[in-house]
Order: C-alpha cells, then structure tokens, then sequence
C-alpha cells in the first residue's frame, strides 16, 4: 500500500525511527508540506498520515485514491471529517500517547509561573543577583501551590492526570467537565463561572470544538483572582486571545502559561505575544522523546489494524 506522511518533521526530525511504518507498505515521508503541494505528494497515497497538514473537502475529493488517514496526534480539527465519511475514508487518531507527558509541561508552565523562574532568572543573567533576591521577596514573591486550588477545565485522561499531580502537592482540586462525570470523592465538581472565580491556577484540557471555541470568554477571564494564573495545552482557539492580553496588561490576573495559540505560529500581531507575565512554548507539551517514539508505534499499529480490515482508535 502507498503510505505518505506529509509533515513527518514535526513529529520526528529525526531523533527517532520510522521502522514500524516504513515495514507496512511503500512509504513516503516529506518533513514539511505546503498547503499547494497536499494534492500533488498525496496523488497516488492510499493511506495520509498528517499532523498539523489541514485536510479539507476539496482536497479529499482531489485523492480518489485515498482509504485511510491516520493523524500524527489526538486531536483532529484539522481534517473534515464529514467529507472523510462522504468519500468512505477512515480516520483515526492517537489517543492516550501524551498524557504524563502533557501533565508533566502543565506543572512546569505552573511552577515557572509560581516561582517567578524567568524573570528572577533574568534579573541574575543581567548581573543583578541583589536585584532578584528583592524582586523575590517583594514584587515577585513565590506562590505557594500547598493549600491553593487548581482549576480543571475539561475532566479527561489529561486533566486526571494534572489532578492527581495537584493532589500530591496538597492542592485543593476542582473541576468543570461539560460531561458531568462522575468523580472520585476528593474531586468536586463546580459550575464554570464558579471554576473561574475560585481557581488560583487554571488549566485547560477540554477539545476544540464548535461549542468550545472562544468558551474562554472575556466574561469568564474577568472572573479570575488577581493573582491566579491561566494555563492552556489543549487549542488555543479555546480562548479568547484580546481579552487574555488586555487583562494580563491591565493586571487583572497574574500570569499565563500557554503552549498553544489559535494560529500556529503566532501572526506577529497576536496581542499575547507582548502581554506581561505571558510565557509562550511552541506546541511542544505533547512532544518529549518517549511520547513521539508510542505515538509513531500507534499509528503503524493502527495502520496494520486498517490493512486486516479492522479499524483501531477511529474517528468515522
């Protein structure tokens, strides 16, 4: 079978083996495709596997070759699934690959912002070690997580595993799930406008969906403490970009840990690129070594399930 992979580069530059794919069919693998040159590499691939590549419907229509796509990753926003259901192609995706992984860049977002890390660090890097001692004690005190209340905004795999890691470190944990799941006794469960306004550190894990895109609202930021901080690894669509700046400007929150944007990379006018206290990472959470070595080992196993004329982790 003809295998193309269109945008293998972000997912592995080369650090880690394609083998497990590469045994099942003819495969092709481009680091990097441009949205002009989707139609042309993918002509003849019965089976896409795409990351961040956007597959609508003009392209599907375009490859009437194709059966099957598998996605570099869980979410999969960026394919037209409806069209893939028009056309009787498969999709499927990775789910679970990331979780501790995603987990762990949550806390490192948290603590870099509790402990004040970057700008205590640049006040030492610029010969100022008397200067950030100061800062720390006054302007730029640690915030202490014991006893304060982490905010969970959408209650999956992910947002399981950052609560249990807040548990550990004795915060008080509450969450907001759209699903109303039932949770475990030390696990409360609050309105949305009641997660805002009571979190001292709020984290997002719920997807980008129709319902969800901008639910991040001016409304609901406004909410928050003036010392909580807001910290986003699902989409960055999930949030309503001006308002996070103008209220991190305005000192209406304490900070922001974000590793995603609503477009990837960031316009150069994308207000949060200049907000204070706003620490900006590339999309990377997801994405230590560990975790892109089980997804690639996923999507050949989800790929051999499709070529037995089984489907495994579909989407249609």
């Amino acid at each position: 079978m003809n295998i193309v992979i269109l945008d293998g580069e972000t997912t592995n530059p080369g650090d880690i083996s394609w083998e497990s794919i590469e045994k099942l069919g003819d495969v092709t693998i481009y680091n990097n495709t441009a949205p002009d040159e989707i139609i042309e590499r993918a002509e003849n691939a019965e089976i896409l596997v795409v990351n961040r590549v956007d597959i609508d419907e003009k392209i599907i229509k375009a490859l009437p070759k194709l059966r099957y796509i598998n996605t570099l990753g869980t979410g999969y926003n960026s394919i037209d699934i409806e069209a893939a259901k028009a056309h009787n192609i498969s999709v499927c995706n990775v789910p679970l690959y990331c979780v501790q992984t995603v987990a762990q860049a949550v806390f490192a977002h948290i603590l870099t912002l509790s402990n004040n890390v970057v700008s205590i660090s640049n006040f030492v890097h610029n010969g100022e070690w008397d200067k950030a001692v100061k800062m720390n004690h006054s302007s730029h005190p640690f915030f202490e997580l014991y006893g304060k209340t982490l905010g969970i905004l959408g209650y999956g795999n992910i947002g399981k595993a950052i609560s249990n890691i807040a548990e550990v470190l004795g915060m008080n944990v509450i969450i907001y799930s759209r699903n109303k799941k039932e949770l475990p006794e030390n696990r409360k469960q609050v309105d949305i406008e009641t997660l805002f306004s009571q979190s001292d550190v709020l984290s997002i894990h719920c997807p980008l969906t129709s319902e969800t895109k901008g639910l991040v609202s001016e409304h609901l930021i406004s909410l928050m403490k003036p010392t909580a901080f807001l910290v986003n690894t699902a989409r960055g669509a999930i949030i309503d970009e001006a308002a996070l700046a103008n209220v991190l400007n305005n000192g209406k929150i304490a900070g922001a840990g974000l590793d995603v944007l609503s477009s990837e990379p960031p316009q150069e006018n994308n207000p949060l690129l200049t907000a204070k206290n706003c620490n900006i990472t590339p999309h990377i959470a997801w994405a230590s070594k560990e975790a892109r070595e089980r997804l690639i080992l996923v999507v050949a196993e989800n790929i051999e399930a499709f070529q037995n004329g089984n489907l495994k982790n579909n989407i249609t």
